[in-house]
């Protein structure tokens, strides 16, 4: 199948209220790498997945240090829940943009029927001088049906305020798993249209993986056709329209790795990277020196 050709969504595309203009455009163009590309650093994962994930980098269990981090390797912005957004922010208030998560779970019940209930505002969020909020959500969940229901809420709140969404598209539950699993391409490249057709002013997706055995699940096209990773990534670009996408890293990788997993999201027409883990899993030297690779990248793809 030929490489599809997918031109990246600017600010200019977007028909946005003066309010979501505004802080989209401090996002894009005042922070980070500045050039209209997005490198966001997620520190959710203490609620996500608790504390384990800390034991590799013990630092990093204060959130100061992704703060330090943020502010010195460049980020365009953080993401907190509220009570660490709440409780350690002031420090850096006005020096690192904050989106603020709204919704979450831990991971201790069952992903089988997957809900991640609001435990913020769209109004906390302005109080606390967030650029942005997120919502995480699990498509193909069943409990899908509420899911849509409450970021309906969270949808017409960010409208009301001028506060822009970004979306973690995350396919999740047992219907997803028997179409292909939650990181097929079929699952992400759906994923990523819904929150485009629900609202997102920005999509985070992860990377599909390709299982040859898995992938025969998926509907048609996707279980017969012969998509080139590349490829992919630029359908699912293509799939979010107007809506700006950014790939997830997830699992911490190699150095190399890191920098090469985030340049095929950009080639693919992506606006930027959210990665996490790949970054703050590593002593202070070595994350500022992976973001700055990664900064340095993402400078050759400004608009």
């Amino acid at each position: 199948m030929a490489m599809t050709q997918v031109r990246r969504v600017t600010l200019a595309d977007m028909d946005l209220s003066i309010g979501k203009r505004a802080r989209l455009h401090r996002l894009l163009y005042g922070a980070g790498p500045a050039n209209g590309t997005l490198m966001f650093l997620p520190i959710d994962q203490g609620l996500e997945h608790g504390p384990r994930d800390f034991f590799s980098n013990p630092p990093a269990k204060d959130p100061d240090f992704q703060l330090r981090l943020a502010k010195e390797g460049g980020f365009s912005g953080i993401v907190f829940q509220i009570g660490i957004a709440s409780k350690y922010m002031a420090k850096y208030a006005g020096q690192v943009p904050l989106v603020l998560k709204l919704n979450g779970k831990t991971e201790i019940p069952s992903d089988k029927t997957p809900l991640s209930p609001c435990i913020a505002s769209v109004e906390d969020a302005v109080r606390l001088g967030a650029d942005a909020v997120g919502y995480t959500l699990y498509i193909g969940s069943p409990q899908q049906e509420a899911d849509f229901i409450q970021f309906a809420k969270v949808r017409e709140d960010a409208e009301k305020f001028g506060m822009p969404i970004i979306v973690w598209a995350y396919p999740r539950g047992e219907a997803i798993e028997a179409k292909g699993g939650r990181d097929s391409f079929y699952a992400i490249d759906y994923a990523a249209r819904v929150a485009a057709e629900l609202g997102a002013d920005v999509v985070k997706v992860n990377v599909p993986k390709f299982n040859p055995d898995k992938d025969k699940a998926a509907p048609a096209p996707y279980n017969t056709t012969q998509f080139t990773p590349a490829d992919a990534l630029a359908q699912i670009v293509q799939s979010a329209g107007k809506t700006l996408v950014i790939f997830s890293g997830g699992e911490k990788l190699g150095e190399s790795d890191v920098v090469e997993k985030a340049r095929h999201g950009m080639a693919a027409g992506g606006t930027g990277v959210i990665f996490g883990r790949n970054l703050w899993q590593r002593p202070m030297d070595e994350a500022l020196k992976v973001a700055g690779e990664i900064r340095t990248m993402l400078k050759e793809y400004g608009a």
